[in-house]
């Protein structure tokens, strides 16, 4: 069963079809995480031997720091997208969401997994959205 044609992910969470305010895409997702990824990876071999624990907890402080302050980490900037509180989608969310996002995004599986309405399980979780800002 096909969706009807007028709708689009984020519709149902008043956000638009397209452009600056829309939800992210899943291709805009893997390479920001990826990007994120690949800076923690290259701290890590450079002062910790890379050491996968301290890769994760790199990743994981990354986007808890980032997200909460700024409102996206450095793949989220390099691609356009940032996270928002769900309720406002104008600013970012509070540390503890933040620290919930990173730990289940961390997790990586949560990440993969959609959540219904466009937003994969770990922005459901957290009460929050990544949305494209150009």
């Amino acid at each position: 069963m096909s969706a009807p044609a007028d709708t689009w992910p984020g519709r149902g969470l008043g956000l638009p079809e397209a452009g600056p305010g829309s939800l992210a895409s899943p291709g805009r997702r893997v390479v920001a995480l990826v990007v994120d990824w690949l800076a923690c990876s290259l701290v890590s071999y450079a002062f910790f031997h890379y050491d996968p624990v301290v890769t994760l907890l790199l990743f994981v402080a990354e986007q808890v720091v980032l997200v909460a302050t700024l409102g996206g980490s450095f793949g989220h900037a390099l691609v356009g997208l940032r996270v928002h509180r769900l309720v406002t989608t104008t600013t970012p969310p509070p540390p503890l969401a933040a620290l919930l996002r990173a730990v289940l995004v961390g997790l990586f599986v949560p990440a993969l997994l959609p959540g219904g309405d466009g937003r994969q399980l770990h922005d459901r979780l957290a009460g929050t959205v990544l949305l494209r800002r150009r």
